[in-house]
């Protein structure tokens, strides 16, 4: 059973190495997308044993786990999951998860921060993925309790029904359409994530992808 991991990043030098590293205890195959970094990001993994791909310019985090999930499957890959580059994703909840869908009849196990309440929040976030799930229930219609999650396992053989376009932050919801569109056997179990990480001071900016959501919400 090959598994891989994607692992899609953007000017997360700093923290990539240590995801890296703890990731390649599982003996997982690893496959990072660096989508047009311009920190120094290819410095911090250039020895260690892991697939690197690259983007010349930022394509956006949807164009960077296509990429990886495509490499992926050239690879003969059975599982193929989604994992931050951050280190907020915990080694353990992509574990679980992967064991889940090995042991169960489903195609897709996915990540949910909302239903394990030891997540705690900044409320800034906590306010932005409240108006994203209002986008998917109400908007489109999708009824999962973290649309906007990053952690996902499938088994290869279904992303042939998930061939998503977005290649920003909505190929989240996307995928999401694609998994009912195409009656895909899913389930969502709780994950941890780690908001308290030290990161650099950096304003935060409202992407397309969000303006997208509050002008559907609102208009």
């Amino acid at each position: 059973m090959l598994v891989s991991v994607v692992i899609p990043t953007y000017n997360e030098g700093e923290r990539l190495r240590s995801t890296v590293t703890q990731l390649l205890t599982t003996g997982y195959e690893l496959i990072v997308v660096d989508d047009g970094s311009k920190d120094n990001t290819v410095e911090t993994v250039r020895e260690l044993p892991i697939h690197y791909l690259t983007h010349p310019i930022n394509c956006g985090q949807g164009a960077a786990l296509k990429t990886g999930t495509e490499y992926a499957r050239q690879l003969g890959s059975d599982i193929i999951a989604h994992f931050d580059a951050d280190g907020q994703h915990r080694l353990e909840d992509l574990e679980k998860m992967i064991a889940h869908l090995q042991n169960n009849d489903l195609d897709i196990v996915l990540g949910s921060r909302f239903m394990n309440q030891e997540t705690s929040f900044p409320i800034e976030k906590r306010i932005i993925l409240q108006l994203a799930k209002v986008f998917s229930d109400k908007i489109m219609d999708l009824n999962f309790s973290d649309p906007q999650s990053g952690l996902r396992v499938f088994k290869a053989n279904a992303l042939d029904r998930l061939d998503w376009q977005k290649e920003d932050f909505l190929h989240c919801t996307e995928i999401l359409s694609l998994i009912m569109e195409n009656k895909l056997r899913y389930q969502e179990l709780p994950i941890i994530v780690n908001y308290n990480l030290q990161k650099k001071e950096v304003r935060p900016r409202m992407s397309m992808g969000l303006k997208l959501v509050l002008h559907k919400l609102f208009s």
